[in-house]
């Protein structure tokens, strides 16, 4: 069993080459990372899974907002899921919850299924569902391989609390992963306080657009953010976080 897992989500095939060179163990690949991440494209995984080494997990998330998804959206969840399966992925990343906020049960069993032998992670649906204990007792029931939460606050710090209480209840049944605000800095406290040993962060900069034309007063997606603004995964962050929990954990 590997001592930790330092996951990487990226959108793009040059975010998932430098969260590799910098030693990140896992992809979680996905589009839109700006609104908090869709499901990728098929182009899109196969050109990272054709150049990265690592396993690739895939983020499968229909639209930005909740977690009630309708009959269609669910199963465009679903054959996306099986189709990047068979396409080579790892693992797929998904969660569903029902009206009340508890978890879809029957839903998150086709999602198992849908994963095959590969890994199923449950996502931040995690993070706004009624009962995060009766939600973990589910989730091991299902078959889910890893939580990824921020312990149900805006970062994993801030939830560092009840991070400590999960990673004790779950033990050796499935992976706490912390994500949410998780870098180099927050890295050694997490790991210390709360027992984790499996991080999930971006580690992402912003750059500016090559463009040399620029028409402005034109904007096509959220306001306030900038047309000529790309988003990319720096390595050396990666790299930080990796030298950080290294040391956080007596890797070796």
């Amino acid at each position: 069993m590997n001592p930790f897992v330092l996951e990487a989500c990226v959108d793009s095939v040059e975010s998932a080459l430098a969260a590799v060179k910098g030693g990140a163990t896992r992809l979680e690949l996905c589009s839109n990372l700006v609104i908090g991440g869709t499901t990728p494209g098929v182009s899109l995984f196969k050109q990272v899974r054709a150049c990265c080494d690592v396993p690739v997990h895939v983020l499968l998330r229909p639209r930005y907002g909740d977690f009630l998804y309708t009959e269609p959206e669910f199963q465009m969840v679903l054959e996306d899921g099986e189709m990047l399966r068979a396409l080579g992925a790892d693992g797929i990343v998904a969660g569903c919850l029902t009206a009340d906020g508890n978890l879809e049960l029957d839903r998150m069993e086709k999602l198992r299924k849908a994963a095959g032998d590969g890994h199923l992670t449950l996502h931040r649906a995690f993070d706004v569902c009624r009962d995060p204990f009766q939600a973990l007792e589910e989730a091991v029931n299902i078959g889910v391989d890893t939580i990824l939460t921020s312990g149900q606050k805006d970062s994993a710090p801030e939830g560092a609390g009840l991070l400590k209480e999960l990673a004790e209840k779950a033990g050796s049944r499935l992976a706490v992963m912390a994500g949410g605000g998780v870098c180099a800095e927050t890295i050694d406290l997490l790991a210390k306080t709360c027992g984790i040993r499996n991080f999930h962060m971006s580690g992402k900069i912003s750059l500016d657009s090559g463009m040399v034309f620029r028409k402005e007063g034109v904007n096509m997606g959220i306001p306030g953010l900038g047309e000529y603004t790309v988003f990319r995964t720096e390595e050396s962050q990666i790299r930080a976080a990796r030298e950080v929990i290294e040391k956080a954990v007596g890797y070796r």
